[in-house]
């Protein structure tokens, strides 16, 4: 790969001691030769300062002080970011051993991909074991309006898989045409609301490697995951159309979802590598219609 893009990663943390390393670990790890790593901590009292400190030579920038929440303590993070291309990794999370190269390949050889993630997303339990990647058949626009990337929830249809936040990366060209500012208005959906707004300007594009995994923890509660589907419900709500909300309350009816799944088609983007025996692989995009 000879064009390094520079990659900015930030990490919000408080209080995520017995974590913590092993996220700093999974990015770091990764040697890529031109990674602007920032973790911004909340003023934490557990030792995480002092976790972060024995890495602080590989850091682009950190601090430890009291903050408004995680959305703000992100937004803290990419203020001081300038790589062209962005993401965040929460600090009970982590990235694959690939991740980074495998992003940088992909936005060097295609432009029209502004923001990408994967089409397998991971998840690690308490103690850092993979359990395992789940398939999502792939993204589609219409589809993100009309709910079904939401979590799965008694109150909400059923999804197919959402977008995994730690597997996602864009350009900061995509930033800056949002605002370049994760809404702080929700607690726990500012990702999917950011996902919205992106959603405005580009498709996103599924890769088929797994590049994170989302930490199960035992103190996360299901109260959570309904307040995540109101924010987001919330947030769709107010970048569609009144017929296209009414549309969301009409896949509730099972007669009426049997109608517009025969009837409605998605198309998808997918990004998959071709190699041959005589010529070095290379990245190309194709467009399919999924099986939801």
């Amino acid at each position: 790969m000879l064009n390094v893009p520079k990659i900015s990663i930030v990490t919000p943390s408080f209080n995520q001691a017995p974590f913590l390393e092993a996220t700093l670990q999974s990015v770091l790890s990764q040697n890529y030769p031109n990674l602007e790593y920032i973790v911004i901590d909340g003023g934490s009292t557990d030792g995480s300062v002092e976790i972060i400190k024995r890495y602080e030579s590989q850091l682009h920038y950190w601090c430890s002080e009291p903050d408004a929440g995680q959305y703000a303590a992100i937004n803290k993070g990419f203020s001081h970011a300038t790589g062209e291309i962005m993401a965040w990794l929460n600090s009970d999370d982590m990235q694959c051993p690939w991740a980074l190269k495998t992003v940088a390949s992909i936005m060097s050889e295609l432009s029209e991909v502004e923001w990408l993630t994967t089409l397998n997303p991971g998840l690690w339990d308490w103690y850092g074991f993979c359990l395992g990647f789940r398939a999502v058949p792939g993204y589609d626009r219409s589809a993100f309006l009309e709910g079904r990337y939401l979590p799965h929830s008694p109150k909400t249809l059923r999804g197919i898989g959402s977008i995994q936040q730690e597997s996602t990366f864009w350009r900061r060209s995509l930033w800056e045409k949002i605002g370049g500012q994760i809404s702080t208005e929700y607690k726990l959906a500012g990702d999917f609301d950011l996902w919205a707004q992106f959603y405005q300007h580009a498709d996103l594009y599924g890769v088929a490697s797994p590049l994170a995994g989302f930490r199960s923890q035992n103190t996360q509660k299901s109260s959570h995951l309904d307040l995540y589907v109101a924010e987001s419900l919330r947030s769709l709500k107010s970048m569609r159309s009144p017929n296209v909300f009414r549309q969301l309350q009409l896949h509730r009816v099972p007669i009426v979802r049997s109608w517009l799944k025969s009837h409605l088609s998605y198309s998808c983007q997918r990004i998959v590598r071709t190699q041959s025996n005589s010529a070095e692989g290379r990245w190309t995009i194709e467009s399919y219609q999924p099986i939801f």
